[in-house]
């Protein structure tokens, strides 16, 4: 294993064609005669189809197909998009209500398409769209987290989807009992919406006997999958590719009728058919996420060490389940509901509720990123009301290094850590001594000061199985495919500089190749923070084959003893001579003797076990109180992300991570009103941070290498928006105890700090 890390001045290699505007977005590359798409929205959040009436929007100037539910079944296709449910403690599953391609019968939640219009321009699609009679019975919407109101299923009539629950709830109801100090709090996350830079599209066309689909998404298989179940085709007659992602999160992992209707529409049209969604219409259409309450307790003995933790959840699953909409406050959450603190017992509850809004699921840090909000809220809270210092009360509890590998309530086992080292470095880097002085200078100035301080933790979630291959071309460049999709994190230089760490094929001579169902190997995509440990590892296994294949021939080569010949340092080398061989070198052994069909390899990559970045997140805000404005001063970052493959990649992920969990504690809310129409439906009503509302991040990696893979990587893509919610929430707070304000539902906006402020003024 060669040693991992950055090569001196290094740029990504994906940076000069999308800094020119050369990308290969799918709305730019769509084939230029292709027809538009557009669809045709309920305007309502719950509502009986009574009538619908396409006849005038067929009749439309350059309308080429009009398709409703009823179309579809006469086409023979009756599936739906299909989703994970839970188990739950009784035996049962979660409820699985039909989730149609186009709305049958009913509405359930503004947004969802009725019907699907094709025409020779957007515009003459929007305009037959109108043309459309839509007779409806409107009925009550359900927008709250709680069960009751007007069923949106019959297979739920309290529009419960389920209850479920883990851990040890008689251990944990028994230890609450013998505590010298319970806390409890209730604890809202609530909802937001993704609003990746490039929005969701996808355009199909005519190819051979079947369908090739381009998609901005974050895998080609998984949908390539549901064309072949739902619309009834053969795997071999679709192909299905990714070109440049503007933006992924999660959201675009997902299952969504529209890219399944277009490759249907090409079908019947035999003709290229695009589609892109518009801001509101993302707003309105795409997963959103959080999005959930809940009633937390910690249960501490009398010197402040935890004995137990509870959380009774509830949830907003959408109108429908999504594909992994159940599994994210359920499974997920379990699964770090503890953090970095030993603690003896724990239960979840969690109630999955069904409301008329778009679906939720995964958003980056999918469930991880909720348990450690309200724990952290939690422990924060905790210590204010024990009278001890936050930092204090997470180090007295913290697991300690001699006790990995760690096994929680919740039968997770941690890989190797070491949660004091990295808050002593984040101590050091935020300067918290220096706190007190600026705090001093803050209300000089008439304004409050705050620190916030977040431990997280949180598993590197991946496909425990994938495949990549290598193909050795005739010009001496190297194929390297990849089941992966980079949505903007530079996976085309990572994967590239691996494999040349590793193979010592040089990385101006690879290629890497993703995105497309016809070339890559066996894998879902992208998501988890797990592209580089699921990649790496497989391309590890792939070197090895190569490396095997190889060594045949270069022993005939250098007429050598086969036990002589070993691979290391990126060249194969004769022990006791001078003799190498490089990879490159040895392919082109292998052509010029007849084997050129030897040089398409494949390995595969299985991961037995998670790993599980942490660290700690330190937020530093002031606050004006004569206009509730918090801004974020400082923001100090250490984490533990195992070895780095690329220190450069990792440090813009957590920029990034950074910024959205800040967003969402300062500025982003997805908001309805009470019949399920969206108030939040553009960036006039929509705030996301800017540039003026961050500042200058700092950051740095305090490795304990991962045992649960080859590399000893732990995974980052995720990790600052885990840690970086609770942060700042708890800075907010910080500047807000000493005036009386002990509770404040995110986002901490102006008008909710102001009135606080003021309520207890």
């Amino acid at each position: 294993m060669q040693k991992f890390g950055s090569h001196g001045q290094w740029s990504r290699r994906e940076d000069d064609r999308l800094l020119r505007g050369n990308g290969t977005f799918v709305d730019n590359i769509a084939p230029s005669d292709a027809l538009y798409a557009c669809f045709f929205r309920s305007p309502f959040a719950h509502a009986k189809i009574v009538a619908l009436n396409l006849s005038d929007a067929r009749n439309q100037q350059g309308v080429h197909l009009v398709l409703d539910a009823d179309d579809l079944h006469a086409a023979g296709i009756s599936k739906g998009l299909s989703s994970e449910v839970v188990e739950c403690p009784d035996g049962t599953q979660g409820t699985a209500p039909r989730r149609s391609l186009l709305a049958e019968r009913k509405v359930r939640f503004v947004g969802e398409p009725i019907a699907l219009v094709v025409a020779t321009t957007l515009q003459l699609a929007k305009d037959a769209c109108e043309a459309i009679e839509f007779e409806h019975e409107e009925l009550p919407a359900h927008m709250c987290l709680s069960e009751g109101g007007e069923p949106i299923h019959r297979e739920a009539p309290n529009n419960c989807a389920f209850t479920w629950s883990a851990g040890d709830d008689t251990a944990t109801h028994s230890a609450f009992s013998q505590a010298a100090h319970r806390v409890s709090k209730t604890v809202r996350n609530h909802r937001v919406t993704v609003n990746s830079l490039e929005p969701r599209g996808c355009f199909a066309e005519p190819a051979g006997e079947g369908v090739h689909l381009a998609f901005n998404g974050q895998g080609v298989q998984d949908l390539k999958d549901s064309i072949s179940d739902i619309l009834g085709m053969k795997a071999d007659h679709i192909r299905v590719t990714t070109p440049d992602v503007g933006g992924g999160f999660g959201m675009k992992a997902m299952s969504y009728p529209e890219p399944l209707l277009l490759a249907h529409a090409v079908r019947v049209l035999d003709h290229p058919v695009r589609w892109m969604s518009e801001r509101v219409e993302a707003m309105l259409t795409d997963t959103g996420a959080r999005d959930l309450e809940h009633d937390a307790e910690l249960a501490f003995d009398e010197n402040y060490r935890l004995l137990g933790y509870r959380v009774d959840t509830r949830f907003n699953l959408g109108a429908y389940n999504s594909d992994l909409g159940q599994l994210i406050q359920t499974d997920y959450f379990a699964m770090v509901l503890s953090g970095a603190y030993r603690t003896p017992t724990c239960h979840l509850s969690a109630t999955g509720i069904y409301t008329n809004t778009a679906q939720t699921d995964a958003y980056r840090g999918a469930g991880r990123a909720e348990a450690i909000y309200v724990l952290e809220r939690m422990m924060d809270y905790a210590a204010r009301e024990l009278g001890v210092d936050p930092w204090e009360l997470r180090r007295r509890n913290f697991i300690q290094p001699d006790q990995f590998p760690y096994v929680t309530p919740m039968g997770e086992e941690y890989d190797p850590a070491n949660y004091d080292q990295v808050l002593n470095q984040a101590e050091d880097m935020a300067d918290v001594s220096g706190f007190a002085k600026r705090r001093a200078a803050s209300e000089a100035k008439g304004c409050l000061r705050g620190i916030g301080l977040s431990y997280y933790v949180m598993n590197a979630i991946g496909n425990e199985k994938i495949s990549t291959h290598l193909q050795f071309l005739n010009d001496g460049r190297v194929i390297f495919s990849v089941p992966s999709q980079s949505a903007g994190q530079g996976h085309e230089s990572a994967y590239a500089q691996f494999l040349s760490d590793q193979s010592g094929i040089p990385e101006d001579r690879i290629v890497v190749v993703q995105g497309d169902s016809d070339k890559t190997g066996s894998g879902v995509g992208t998501g988890g923070s797990s592209s580089i440990t699921t990649v790496g590892n497989a391309a590890l296994a792939t070197i090895a084959n190569v490396v095997e294949t190889f060594h045949p021939f270069v022993v005939e080569h250098l007429q050598v003893a086969p036990d002589t010949v070993e691979f290391g340092g990126g060249s194969f080398r004769a022990s006791g001579s001078n003799l190498t061989l490089s990879m490159l070198e040895a392919a082109e052994i292998m052509r010029t003797v007849g084997e050129a069909d030897l040089l398409r390899i494949e390995g595969i990559g299985i991961i037995e076990n998670w790993a599980f970045p942490n660290g700690a997140h330190v937020a530093e805000i002031e606050l004006d109180p004569e206009t509730g404005l918090a801004t974020l001063e400082r923001y100090s970052v250490v984490s533990d992300f195992g070895n780095l493959i690329n220190p450069v990649l990792v440090e813009g992920q957590v920029h990034g991570g950074c910024a959205q969990g800040i967003g969402q504690a300062l500025l982003e809310r997805t908001v309805f009103d009470e019949n399920g129409q969206l108030l939040s439906a553009s960036f006039m009503d929509y705030a996301m941070p800017r540039a003026d509302n961050l500042p200058m991040f700092k950051f740095m990696n305090e490795p304990v290498p991962s045992t649960a893979n080859a590399m000893g990587v732990k995974g980052c893509g995720e990790a600052g928006t885990v840690g970086s919610v609770a942060a700042v929430a708890n800075a907010v707070m910080d500047a807000l105890w000493g005036q009386g304000v002990h509770t404040l539902d995110m986002p901490c906006t102006p008008e909710r700090i102001w009135n606080v402020l003021h309520k207890h003024s």
